[in-house]
């Protein structure tokens, strides 16, 4: 008969090996839960994923374990399954992370479509064992074509759309119609492209925001797809062809340096209110977006908005600019209360926030952007 404190106490012991004190999936650490048919050990976020792949797991302190089940568990371990289903994983193939569901961009990198098909691809479908028999993949291909639900730019509605992705001309088009013979709506450079998950913002578990250059103009398209697999092929093979574009780009460029370029996710999203210039117009509401790898705030009107009203580039307190709380002298038509003044070298910019929250958030994302030095290519940009 299997004794249940002993057997506690070897899975305490081995979820504290290095290999095994963090996520297997998602790299969270001190993980509580495990899988006795992988022989994992995952995070609870993560077990309830494995649980709907019928792939068993069990809590390590609050369930009981069978002898043999234990033993099951010391021979395998997170390091020897990362060896057999993460064998060929592509070096442009996102890897949910534990911070992408914690903390202030919680609401708005809401990835949980990714991270279930990331575990997904390695254990149902075994995409990355490197085995001849499984047809090639759609992001390995260098070239995706299929239909998106797309955003009309002037009003909220969804239309089925033709995609095309190219890697040889690092392009993404789409089409109005499905028939192709009027050309296609737009042609989307890879060299400025960028994708992101935002179901909340989109109103769609599967929602992803695709950003890119139109002249002197930030563009947004809005897209969906009724498949999870599909949606995450799509986002994988996007990065697959930025990651072409950047090796040939940047020829010399490590994958340590060149895969945080792929795509980037927002440091801070949401609505304040905004005055003008002489900082005595009235405040209007506008949604914001921080990039904080390209130094810019963007405003929009709305948050599904496809073009930026304006854009404002955040340098570093050594070349003039700087952020603090705020409070307008002459503010009229301002509901919210909570000041935020942006000093740049042209102009100073006064925003309000609804709660000191929020407030606080902004602040600290604008002086996380402001303490990192510029780069070259900072410069070229400002």
């Amino acid at each position: 008969m299997a004794n249940r404190e002993r057997n506690k106490k070897i899975l305490l012991q081995l979820v504290k090996r290095p290999d095994n004190s963090w996520c297997a999936d998602c790299g969270a650490p001190d993980p509580d839960w495990a899988s006795y048919k992988l022989g994992v050990f995952v995070c609870l976020n993560c077990s309830g994923i494995h649980r709907s792949l019928s792939s068993q797991v069990k809590s390590i302190k609050l369930d009981f374990w069978e002898d043999e089940l234990v033993e099951f568990m010391k021979l395998n371990g997170n390091a020897s399954s990362k060896a057999l289903y993460e064998k060929a994983v592509p070096p442009y193939y996102y890897r949910p992370q534990q911070n992408d569901f914690e903390g202030v961009l919680c609401l708005l990198l809401n990835r949980s479509v990714l991270r279930e098909q990331w575990i997904r691809a390695k254990y149902e479908r075994m995409e990355f064992k490197g085995e001849i028999k499984y047809p090639p993949l759609s992001y390995t291909t260098g070239f995706y074509e299929g239909l998106l639900w797309k955003k009309g730019k002037e009003n909220t509605q969804f239309l089925k759309r033709k995609f095309v992705l190219s890697e040889r001309e690092f392009s993404l088009t789409y089409y109005n119609k499905e028939n192709e013979s009027k050309g296609p709506k737009a042609v989307i450079s890879i060299k400025d492209l960028n994708a992101t998950f935002q179901p909340e913002k989109i109103g769609h578990p599967h929602g992803l925001q695709i950003t890119y250059q139109d002249a002197d103009h930030t563009r947004n398209l809005y897209v969906y797809h009724e498949s999870p697999e599909e949606i995450v092929t799509w986002y994988n093979a996007i990065r697959a062809a930025r990651y072409a574009y950047l090796k040939t780009a940047y020829p010399t460029g490590s994958d340590e340096e060149l895969i945080p370029k792929i795509t980037r996710n927002s440091l801070k999203e949401g609505y304040m209110e905004k005055t003008g210039p002489l900082q005595k117009e009235s405040f209007k509401k506008r949604w914001f977006i921080l990039d904080s790898q390209n130094r810019k705030l963007f405003y929009f009107r709305g948050q599904l908005d496809a073009e930026e009203l304006g854009v404002i580039f955040i340098g570093t307190e050594s070349n003039g600019y700087s952020v603090k709380e705020s409070v307008p002298k002459h503010a009229r038509g301002n509901k919210w209360k909570c000041g935020i003044m942006v000093d740049t070298p042209e102009r100073q910019f006064v925003f309000m926030c609804e709660q000191e929250r929020e407030q606080r958030e902004w602040l600290e994302a604008l002086r996380r952007v402001l303490s990192r030095p510029m780069s070259p290519q900072d410069y070229a940009g400002e």
